[in-house]
Formats: structure tokens, C-alpha cells, sequence
């Protein structure tokens, strides 16, 4: 059978190949999902792939706490979805994650339920007592938490909450930042299944719960860092049915459905609809377009990737594309008018973008970008707006990091440190801090340069008041 990677390859060289009988294919791949998923709801509760790397890289431990049997259903379904990956699992509560089994692992999945006001489930309570009191080296520990809750409850996701800091004080590394679900919200599961989907590099598995789509308007696409070192970037702009579906604020988030259209010899044209893609919104309902940018991706073989090589490639202008505005409070900044600190990099400007024009519309001027890229030149995204920002005061303060114009490599976390007495003079003045871009690298160093300036205790308070929140994938 064509494996999905083959039929991504035929998917983006449909032009050429147009005799490849599309149809039978997908067929066959729906096939196997259906048959690989009703095998495998006959299993027990302890997942090994079949196949025999034997790497512990691609090995994933997924531990959950779950009191009603919610977390552990996710729990499964987590399993299944990176075995169908090829990688190598292996499922079990808290309690059975032992200190010893704990500090072997390099890959840990934590999805874990809170219980009434802040409790902690049944089967989590042995280790809650004799592991997460402790203080255990975790350096070589990577994880990412699925925080199952209730808005309803004051302490909302409080278990999670507290795992994830007790992580972070002994140095383990976040795969991507924690994803919390309010009473079962399905937008906040295909979150967490589409970074499991970049974790494994196989993002082509269907949701689990398909979104239910908008029609909107391709418009505008242009390329804006022609002969750049870095992949093409390009700025799109979707027109949206009528204005009333105008309905998002500054930090959300837009799934987009990609959608390809093939000619069949036997059964004519053929529409697939893919799994969704995530991208940040980069404009506000004020100007009555969604604003994307969408760096194009490459796979090894050189084939473009489904979501960002159908958007930038294969889309047409004036075509009709499915959209879902997905809420995403924990990078949306206060009401009030508080000071600003915005840091990003590359594609990662566009949800800043956002929160510019929306500070820009309301006349708050108390903020401080740091943005990087590679050169000047070339990577300057959005270049005469953030000029105009900070010749107007929009912007109060600016460093633009270009790391490829000097010998030396120059990047948002070394202008950090470079201006490390104001940002702590801001952060005194109840600042917020604000953080969008690549999670390995940028971010990861700029969490560190921040606890470098700020100190672990208050950097600790910014997180739990939610003053310094993050976008980064």
C-alpha cells in the first residue's frame, strides 16, 4: 500500500502525474486507520510499537492521572495516534511511574485530570506524595502536560499546573508549552493533537474531532523575503464571508482545512480534505481581513508540506478556504493598559503583530519589541509598519536582532540580557511579558535569559499571575 508520505509527494505533484488513481488510495489509507484503531481498543492499557528502533528518542512514556477515566481515554487515543507514527509507547498511570522508571525516560506525556477544587486523582496520589516533593534532577527529561479541568472550579487545572512548575524547577525541558481543556473542549484537543502530529512528524493523521469550518476568501498573497537565506514567508490575507464572522482577539489562533482537488480517471474530480493546520493571526477584526504568515515548509524529500505548501503554492487568489477562529486566552494580553514586552522571531511576529495593532487602535503606547531574523534586508517582516510604530510611539522601545548581518550570531536573547536593568525596571512597573516564535532555540533561550535577569521567584510570580504567556511551537 502508498504510504501517506507517497501520496503527500502525489498530492503536490498532482500537475504531472494525473493518471495515479488518487482515490483507491485514500481509501486504503482510511482503511488502515479504522482497522489499526479497532485492534487497538482491544488492547490493554500498556502500549510497545511493533517496530524495533529500540531508540529512546523515539520512545514516549504517557502518564496520567484521571479520576472519572477521561484522562486515561486521552490517554489511549495519545498512545494510538504516535504508534500509528511508528513510534514506540508505553502507557501507565502516576502512581506506577516509579522514581526509578521516572528518571529513565527521555519522553514523558503527562495527561493529567484536576478533581474538585485542586485535588489530585486517586491513581496520582502515590506519586504526588513521594516523587513530587522531591527534589530530582530532571535535565534529561523532556515532556509536555495535557491539563484536563473545570473554569467552573476556582483552581482551574491546578494538578497541571503544579506538575509543570515542579518540572521546570528541576531543569526538565518543555517538547511544547502545556494545553489545557476546559470541560472536554474539542479546539483544545486538536491542539494537543497537532503537536503530537509535529512531534512525530506525521501530521497527516485525521482529527479526532473535525472542526466545523467557515468559508473564507483568499484575497491577497504575497512573498515577502525574496532570495532570503531562510524558507520563502509569505503574507496572506483572507476576506471573510460577512463581517459578522469578524469574531477573534489579538493572540488567537486560525485552523485552516487544507483542501486538494484531484482529476480520477474512473470517478472525475476527487476532493481530500487534510488535517487541520495552526497558524497565528496577525491582524485584528478592525481591518476587516485575517492576516496570516506562513513560512513554506519542506519535507527531506524535498516535497512541500501539506498545510503550508497548499496555502502558499497551491491555493488559488479568489479561492474559497475552510477557517476556524480557535480561542487562545493564554496568549491574549490583560484589558488594561499595562506595559508591553513582546518578544519574537521569524514567523513568530505574526501573532506581536496582532497585539501592536490592537495596542496601536486603543492609543497604548508603553511597548517594547524585540524581534529577530536572519537579515535586515531580506527577513524584515512588516518592516514600514514597525517603523511607523515606533516613530509614531506605538512602540516605546525597539531591538531588532538580524543574525546573519555580523560575524558574530545575534539573537533576541542576547538583547535581552543586553537591556536586562530596564526589562527588570518594566517587569517592576506590572509589564507583560509576551512570547511568539520557535519553541527550540528562540524560546528556550529566551526563558532562560529570562530567569537569568528576573530570577526563578519572580519569574515563577509573572507565571502564575499570567504575566508572561507564550505562543511558540
Amino acid at each position: 500500500m502508498m504510504s501517506l508520505s507517497g501520496l503527500e509527494y502525489a498530492f503536490l505533484r498532482h500537475e504531472g502525474i494525473a493518471q495515479i488513481f488518487i482515490t483507491a488510495t485514500y481509501v486504503c489509507f482510511c482503511a488502515y486507520c479504522f482497522l489499526q484503531h479497532q485492534v487497538r481498543q482491544h488492547q490493554s492499557s500498556q502500549f510497545s510499537s511493533q517496530s524495533n528502533q529500540g531508540e529512546a528518542e523515539k520512545h514516549y512514556c504517557i502518564a496520567y492521572a484521571s479520576q472519572t477515566g477521561y484522562a486515561a481515554q486521552l490517554a489511549e487515543k495519545t498512545a494510538q495516534y504516535l504508534q500509528q507514527a511508528g513510534m514506540s509507547v508505553e502507557v501507565l498511570t502516576l502512581n506506577q511511574l516509579s522514581l526509578a522508571k521516572l528518571t529513565a525516560q527521555k519522553n514523558i506525556l503527562f495527561i493529567v485530570s484536576t478533581t474538585g477544587e485542586g485535588d489530585v486523582p486517586d491513581n496520582a496520589d502515590l506519586f504526588t506524595r513521594k516523587i513530587l516533593s522531591d527534589a530530582i534532577n530532571l535535565q534529561h527529561l523532556r515532556y509536555a502536560i495535557l491539563a484536563l479541568g473545570d473554569r467552573h472550579y476556582q483552581h482551574y487545572c491546578a494538578f497541571g499546573l503544579r506538575l509543570e512548575l515542579w518540572l521546570q524547577h528541576h531543569q526538565a525541558k518543555a517538547l511544547f508549552d502545556l494545553v489545557d481543556v476546559d470541560n472536554g473542549d474539542e479546539a483544545a484537543l486538536r491542539h494537543w493533537q497537532h503537536h503530537l502530529g509535529v512531534l512525530s512528524d506525521h501530521t497527516e493523521i485525521a482529527d479526532w474531532n473535525p472542526p466545523i469550518y467557515t468559508a473564507w476568501t483568499i484575497s491577497e498573497r504575497r512573498l515577502l523575503n525574496p532570495d532570503s537565506l531562510g524558507a520563502p514567508a509569505f503574507h496572506l490575507r483572507l476576506t471573510p464571508p460577512d463581517l459578522s464572522a469578524q469574531d477573534w482577539q489579538a493572540g488567537d489562533i486560525a485552523e485552516i482545512g487544507p483542501e486538494y482537488v484531484f482529476e480520477a480517471e474512473v470517478s472525475g474530480k476527487q476532493q481530500v480534505r487534510l488535517p487541520h493546520r495552526e497558524y497565528s493571526i496577525a491582524s485584528i477584526p478592525k481591518d476587516g481581513q485575517l492576516d496570516l504568515l506562513v513560512r513554506q515548509m519542506r519535507r527531506p524529500d524535498g516535497t512541500l508540506g501539506l498545510g503550508s505548501g497548499w496555502l502558499t503554492a497551491h491555493a488559488q487568489i479568489g479561492q474559497v478556504i475552510a477557517v476556524r477562529i480557535r480561542s487562545n486566552p493564554h496568549f491574549q494580553a490583560p484589558a488594561d493598559d499595562c506595559p508591553l514586552i513582546l518578544i519574537g522571531n521569524g514567523t513568530g511576529i505574526a501573532g506581536l503583530r496582532s497585539h501592536l495593532k490592537a495596542r496601536a487602535a486603543r492609543g497604548v503606547g508603553t511597548n517594547w519589541l524585540f524581534f529577530g531574523e536572519r537579515q535586515q534586508e531580506r527577513d524584515f517582516f512588516f518592516s514600514e509598519e514597525i517603523l511607523d510604530w515606533k516613530n509614531g510611539g506605538v512602540l516605546t522601545e525597539l531591538n531588532l536582532c538580524f543574525s546573519r548581518d555580523q560575524a558574530d550570531r545575534y539573537y533576541v536573547q542576547h538583547a535581552l540580557k543586553e537591556c536586562a536593568v530596564n526589562v527588570r525596571n518594566w517587569v517592576e512597573q506590572d509589564a507583560v511579558i509576551l512570547v511568539c516564535g520557535s519553541l527550540k532555540g528562540m524560546a528556550e533561550e529566551v526563558h532562560s535569559s529570562l530567569l537569568e535577569i528576573l530570577g526563578t521567584e519572580k519569574l515563577d510570580q509573572l507565571i502564575a499571575s499570567h504575566r508572561y504567556r507564550r505562543d511558540v511551537y
